[in-house]
C-alpha cells in the first residue's frame, strides 16, 4: 500500500506544469519520450501510452520511478541555481561595499587636497592643481562606472534570485496541492474498496 501512496504522489507531483499541457497536447506522440525533453512532455508520454481502467490510469512502475527521478533532478537544479546566485549575491554585495568605501576614501583625499598649495607633489612630481583635479576626478571616475556596472550585475543577480526563489515557492506549493489531492483520492478509492468487500461479505 506505501508503494501506491508513493507512486501517486509523484504522478501527482509531477503535474506542477498543467498551464503548459496545452502546448504539448500540440507535440506529436513519436517525438514523446520519457528519457528526453521537459518534464511536461515526459508526462504527456507517461498520460498517453499508459493503459485506462475505467476513470483511472494504469501506470509502470518504472515509468514512475523515471518520472521521479527526473523531477527530483528538476529540483535539485532549481535549488543548485538558487545557492550559486545567492552566492554571486554575496560576493557582489562585498564588492559594492569595497567600492563605495574606495570611493569616499579617494573624496576625501580630494577634498583634503583642494586645500593645499597649488602645487603639490604626487609621487615625487610637481603637479598643478589643476592637473591634479582631473587625475582625481578621472579616478573617481572609473571607480563610479565600477560601482554602476556591479550595481547593475546585483540588480540583475537580485532579479534572479527573486525569480528562482518564486519558482521554487510556486513548485512547493504544487506540490503540496496535489498531494493533498492524491491523498483524498487514495483514501476515497480506499473507502469504495471496503464498501465492495463489505457488500461481498454480506451477499
Amino acid at each position: 500500500m506505501k508503494l501506491i501512496k508513493s507512486t501517486l504522489l509523484i504522478v501527482f507531483t509531477c503535474l506542477i506544469s498543467l498551464h503548459s499541457f496545452s502546448q504539448t497536447d500540440d507535440i506529436d506522440e513519436d517525438k514523446l519520450s520519457l528519457n528526453s525533453g521537459t518534464i511536461d512532455s515526459q508526462f504527456e508520454f507517461v498520460i498517453r501510452r499508459s493503459n485506462k481502467y475505467q476513470d483511472y490510469k494504469v501506470v509502470k512502475k518504472n515509468w514512475l520511478y523515471t518520472l521521479k527521478a527526473h523531477t527530483l533532478d528538476s529540483l535539485n537544479a532549481v535549488h543548485k541555481d538558487l545557492l550559486e546566485t545567492q552566492a554571486v549575491v554575496k560576493n557582489q554585495n562585498q564588492e559594492i561595499l569595497d567600492l563605495k568605501e574606495s570611493l569616499s576614501n579617494t573624496q576625501m583625499d580630494l577634498d583634503k587636497t583642494n586645500t593645499e598649495k597649488d602645487n603639490m607633489a604626487l609621487f615625487g612630481l610637481q603637479m598643478g592643481k589643476a592637473n591634479y583635479n582631473v587625475l582625481m576626478w578621472s579616478i573617481i571616475g572609473i571607480l563610479i562606472a565600477f560601482l554602476a556596472f556591479f550595481i547593475y550585475k546585483f540588480n540583475n543577480s537580485n532579479a534572479v534570485t527573486k525569480e528562482a526563489k518564486q519558482n521554487l515557492a510556486e513548485i512547493e506549493e504544487e506540490f503540496e496541492e496535489h498531494r493533498r489531492s492524491a491523498l483524498e483520492r487514495e483514501q476515497k478509492v480506499r473507502r469504495q474498496l471496503q464498501d465492495e468487500l463489505n457488500r461481498q461479505k454480506k451477499g
